[in-house]
């Protein structure tokens, strides 16, 4: 009896013995929020004008890295009837237009007259500076642009529909523009243009008799208008364009058009034959002659294909014999 009391309080005694070893749970840890990130300040960016005007210290040769310039300052000479726009850095009633009269000077306000004409724009900005402040303006800043060129020129010589002086819209010009302006070529005119650049005579470097026509460029007027050549032809001042009048040649015979032709440079006896329809049905392509005048006298010349048309030429094709 005794043994079975002690088993029953063994028993009872176990579950609160595991209880007492049992470890504790430890409270779960709480999450701090998250500081929000520091913001660096952000510096605002320093003001910056839309243009900077050169201070007078600077010299004709340098130019401010802001200032942009349609042209250089130091190559472009002013004219006369040029139109020049003067910018005086606070003083609005100075900054305007100003033509440069048949003197070559302008008036200005506060100075009166200011020789312009075979100035560049970095010496003209420079002589109104100098002059504006000696007890006008203290440090004056001063900017100089051209506003219309109207001292340069362009000839159109010609077939054209408009010959004559063409007035430069800056200081170079395309060839395909100075033909716009002249009223294009007409129905007579030839497809060559011819484009004469006079070299100027100095001191340093007379000329010759051989050198007062200059340089002769030919470009064929078909291939300018569709792109294909005289891209790189840029006119200067006193250039001249020439559009001679159309050569002609003559074609008779076994044709289907007989008749006069414009003369193509260089063409052929062959390309001859298609522009004008090529052979009619009794033609043939041999025995092919041509009536020319050689030596003051007129000529008959038997010609091949390949054989080229010389202007006035009257080209003779003979037919089958059966």
């Amino acid at each position: 009896m005794t043994i079975v009391i002690l088993l029953a309080l063994a028993a009872a005694a176990q579950p609160l013995g595991a209880q007492a070893k049992a470890t504790p749970r430890k409270p779960a840890a709480q999450t701090q929020p998250a500081k929000p990130a520091t913001q660096t300040p952000v510096k605002p960016a320093p003001y910056q004008p839309e243009f900077v005007i050169p201070k007078p210290t600077e010299g004709p040769g340098q130019s401010s890295s802001a200032v942009t310039t349609p042209i250089n300052p130091n190559s472009y000479r002013v004219g006369l009837q040029d139109e020049v726009k003067v910018t005086v850095f606070d003083e609005p009633d100075l900054s305007t237009m100003y033509r440069v009269d048949a003197d070559g000077s302008i008036s200005f306000p506060l100075i009166g007259r200011v020789q312009a004409a075979g100035t560049t724009l970095s010496e003209l900005q420079q002589r109104i500076t100098t002059m504006l402040a000696a007890g006008y303006i203290r440090n004056p800043q001063v900017r100089v642009e051209v506003n219309q060129y109207k001292s340069q020129f362009v000839y159109v010589i010609g077939e054209v529909r408009a010959p004559g002086k063409i007035t430069m819209t800056g200081t170079t010009m395309t060839l395909l523009e100075a033909l716009a302006l002249a009223g294009s070529p007409t129905s007579s005119a030839s497809n060559e243009v011819i484009v004469v650049h006079p070299i100027r005579p100095s001191a340093a470097n007379p000329l010759s008799a051989s050198d007062v026509e200059g340089a002769r460029i030919t470009v064929n007027r078909k291939d300018l208008e569709l792109g294909k050549a005289g891209q790189d032809v840029i006119l200067q001042d006193g250039d001249i364009i020439n559009v001679p009048s159309a050569q002609h040649f003559y074609i008779t015979g076994m044709i289907r058009n007989p008749g006069t032709f414009v003369l193509d440079p260089g063409m052929s006896i062959q390309q001859a034959i298609a522009l004008a329809g090529g052979l009619n049905e009794r033609g043939s392509d041999r025995r092919i002659k041509i009536s020319r005048l050689v030596n003051g006298k007129l000529a008959e010349l038997s010609v091949n294909l390949e054989d080229k048309i010389q202007p006035g030429d009257t080209l003779i094709i003979s037919g089958r014999f059966f």
